[in-house]
């Protein structure tokens, strides 16, 4: 009777090929032109971290990466339509931290955890700000001020519901008036002039005014300090507070991508974190690059559900 050896099948990453030890098949991918889609329009931040990647990603996987700015929906109209794109890899998503708020809104026509998460690149925790001549030097300054007079402090919001002014809130206990501004522009106007106590925006929205030093960062929603220009700003857990937020921006795919071509791609995501052009542009434009694999970025996301579930609740 012929003997016959099973040999053990052993995956193998090379360029954009990726194939089994002892085996003919291999995958060949990409072979054409890579749609990127981007669930906003073109011009803000998430516009500006898709075309980066994209680019980062022309030079790795030898093949172009084109943006397509799909808006409505608060996102929703981009992320399901590359969701029900077909799942060859050739239709890929940038999703933000709306893949989790937009269904726990109702306002989504699907679920988080349908996407396939292949890698997150960018993770931007907002900063807490005062104007510079604030007679709050520290975040302790500012809470306990927010404890001793309920419902006197005016927090400048640029954007209703403002999910970090009510964790802020939930999480203290503290209750404080909320001003609502169409963006972090006009919330930061408000906070310069002196008629609003605080706002909460991005590094990179209160950066030119913190350099010039008309604002004074008081404490970030961060798990570490930022590195550069708020580098020896506290996060809250240094407070005491257990306050972690922020936007993300990584790429997806429909579930139903095939494994070898998942893999093709996480490997080029994990690329473009350190490829010098894309740092460059990063750090340049104040967006941190926060960079977790497909596994990592999964159960990032399924407890950013836990966290936002009792926020949304609240601003409902």
């Amino acid at each position: 009777m012929k003997r016959f050896v099973l040999s053990v099948m052993v995956l193998l990453l090379a360029g954009g090929v990726l194939f089994a030890q002892g085996t003919k098949a291999a995958v060949q991918y990409p072979v054409k032109p890579i749609e990127l889609v981007v669930p906003f329009a073109a011009g803000g931040g998430t516009d500006a971290v898709g075309r980066a990647i994209a680019a980062s990603l022309k030079e790795i996987l030898k093949q172009e990466v084109v943006v397509s700015n799909k808006t409505g929906g608060g996102g929703s109209v981009g992320m399901i339509d590359g969701l029900n794109a077909k799942p060859d890899g050739y239709t890929l998503i940038v999703f933000t931290r709306e893949v989790v708020s937009l269904p726990l809104l109702g306002q989504a026509p699907f679920k988080t955890m349908d996407f396939k998460f292949l890698g997150n690149l960018n993770i931007d925790p907002p900063v807490v700000v005062v104007q510079s001549t604030s007679k709050y030097k520290t975040i302790k300054d500012l809470l306990d001020d927010m404890k001793a007079n309920p419902d006197k402090l005016k927090f400048a919001a640029s954007v209703v519901p403002n999910y970090y002014g009510i964790q802020l809130a939930m999480t203290t206990g503290f209750k404080f008036v909320t001003v609502p501004f169409n963006g972090a522009a006009p919330a930061l106007t408000e906070v310069l002039g002196g008629r609003g106590d605080f706002a909460i925006v991005g590094p990179g929205e209160a950066r030119a005014q913190v350099e010039a030093g008309n604002l004074r960062p008081l404490a970030v929603m961060a798990e570490s300090r930022i590195a550069g220009l708020y580098k020896d700003v506290p996060t809250f857990r240094e407070a005491g507070l257990d306050i972690v937020s922020g936007t993300y921006r990584g790429i997806a795919a429909n579930p139903a991508l095939p494994e070898a071509v998942s893999r093709i791609l996480e490997d080029a995501l994990a690329k473009v974190a350190v490829d010098p052009a894309f740092v460059q542009f990063m750090n340049k434009a104040y967006l941190g690059i926060g960079y977790k694999n497909s596994a990592e970025i999964t159960k990032f996301v399924q407890k950013d559900i836990e966290i936002l579930k009792p926020i949304i609740e609240l601003a409902k």
